[in-house]
């Protein structure tokens, strides 16, 4: 069977192949990086990487390019609220979604452009843009792509340009011909800090948000590439704005295959910051495991809703700890998958049908429970290299079940982190909580000059 892609453009289910034989070149959009990475964040970072994995799994060479926004006007808001330079901002939260990605078992994409190292690109497709009659400098310096211009505007989101006027909430004395053009290049404002401009043929400024991607992508991927992913929530405007400028400049399709993955909902209501009701990943891995918050996700189907609620992650906990104790009682060793076994030709069906990763999972605990009953090292060896397509099951199985909650070394050395951070700032109410909190755990931490290390309680 050949693996069928959900395509958001053409709303079906596609035979997916890629432009280059045995080679795919894949761009998803990645985070601005002005606070910690929250479950929405980890959502489509395990969906996309799941998805590389998969295509690595089945024998393709896989360029994964996954972006980082750092300048943004939430960016400059921020520095400007900490005191601090933007560089040093964007610097401490790139590692910080780095920690956070490590401990989900989130392999680095191939390349992991930052938007500030990429300006030059920007102006050469703004440029390109403007040579084709598609932008225009407003009288207030801004650099707009005037929408009317380019035709099948509308054609990702489904929406006509009609129904984007009907809604649309930007005055037009706010220097666009159109409410409905987006800015390319934002004019600098003098409040701005100077590590927020950028000189220009248009003037000192910086770029705006959409045409980072379309740059950035173009430069390393080539101007069609085989997928472009993101959340549901970026394909408008972003996807929308990002296949204007890069079909307007270069007459080539931007994507081949367009995939979006689901919302994070809380009680059934989508999860964002603007209605706090959000956790951050750290918030989440304070309470439970890493690798039971990336099975959590997983289980789940792609573009479904993935509804977030305690109850769920502590069933997610108790079910991995199942397929952690198959894996326990024969100790094996993992191996190369054929195809051929049933069990492996069961998974792989599910996941070339648009990477269906619950009807994967469900595979898994079949052969779990196969090696409960056979004991056999061989169909344990297959659990754990098919647990690895989805980036599950490869720590050590006693260890993972031996230490309570199923903490895994990255886990605790985050926690540790956190509690000198917390020391360092003299909140020592938090560093006892989070002491206690690993011991309750089974972890117990030992001080000493140098440093903090721990060992699984007897």
């Amino acid at each position: 069977m050949s693996l069928r892609i959900y395509n958001t453009l053409s709303r079906v289910l596609e035979t997916f192949t890629p432009l280059e034989p045995g080679r795919v070149r894949m761009y998803v959009c990645g985070m601005t990086v002005y606070d910690l990475c929250h479950l929405g964040h980890a959502r489509a970072m395990v969906a996309f990487d799941v998805v590389q994995r998969w295509l690595k799994c089945t024998g393709f060479d896989v360029t994964y390019v996954r972006n980082v926004t750092d300048i943004d006007d939430k960016i400059i808001k921020r520095a400007l609220e900490n005191g601090e330079s933007i560089r040093s901002l964007t610097d401490r939260m790139v590692a910080a979604l780095h920690q956070d990605a490590d401990a989900l078992g989130i392999e680095r994409p191939t390349y992991e452009p930052r938007a500030t190292d990429h300006v030059p690109a920007m102006l050469k497709l703004i440029g390109q843009l403007q040579h084709k009659g598609l932008a225009y400098q407003s009288g207030d310096g801004d650099v707009n792509f005037a929408v009317r211009k380019f035709e099948g505007y509308g054609k990702l989101s489904g929406k006509s340009l009609d129904e984007l006027r009907a809604g649309e909430r930007v005055a037009v004395d706010d220097g666009k011909t159109d409410p409905l053009d987006f800015v390319l290049w934002k004019s600098a404002k003098p409040s701005e800090p100077a590590d927020a401009k950028w000189d220009s043929l248009y003037g000192a400024g910086r770029p705006g948000w959409h045409i980072e991607c379309s740059a950035m992508c173009g430069e390393l991927l080539g101007q069609t590439v085989d997928i472009h992913g993101g959340g549901a929530d970026l394909q408008f405007p972003h996807h929308e704005n990002e296949i204007a400028q890069s079909e307007g400049a270069n007459g080539q399709a931007l994507a081949r295959f367009w995939m979006h993955n689901g919302f994070v909902t809380r009680d059934n209501e989508k999860m964002s910051k603007s209605l706090g009701n959000f956790f951050t990943i750290r918030e989440i891995l304070a309470r439970f495991d890493a690798e039971t918050l990336r099975f959590f996700i997983v289980r789940a189907h792609y573009r479904s809703a993935l509804n977030y609620s305690d109850v769920h992650l502590e069933d997610a906990r108790q079910s991995l700890k199942r397929l952690y104790t198959a894996l326990d009682a024969v100790h094996p060793q993992a191996l190369d998958i054929d195809w051929n076994d049933p069990f492996s030709a069961r998974f792989k069906a599910a996941m070339d049908e648009d990477f269906g990763t619950p009807e994967a999972v469900a595979v898994l605990f079949d052969l779990a429970s196969e090696v409960n009953r056979s004991r056999s090292v061989a169909l344990a060896g297959l659990l754990k290299a098919l647990g690895a397509c989805l980036g599950l099951l490869q720590q050590d199985p006693k260890g993972y079940l031996q230490s309570g909650a199923g903490l895994s070394e990255a886990d605790i050395a985050q926690r540790i982190s956190a509690r000198a951070a917390a020391k360092a700032s003299k909140n020592f109410a938090e560093a006892d909580r989070i002491r206690q909190e690993l011991l309750t755990l089974g972890i117990v931490l030992k001080d000493s000059a140098a440093g903090t290390s721990w060992e699984v309680a007897k």
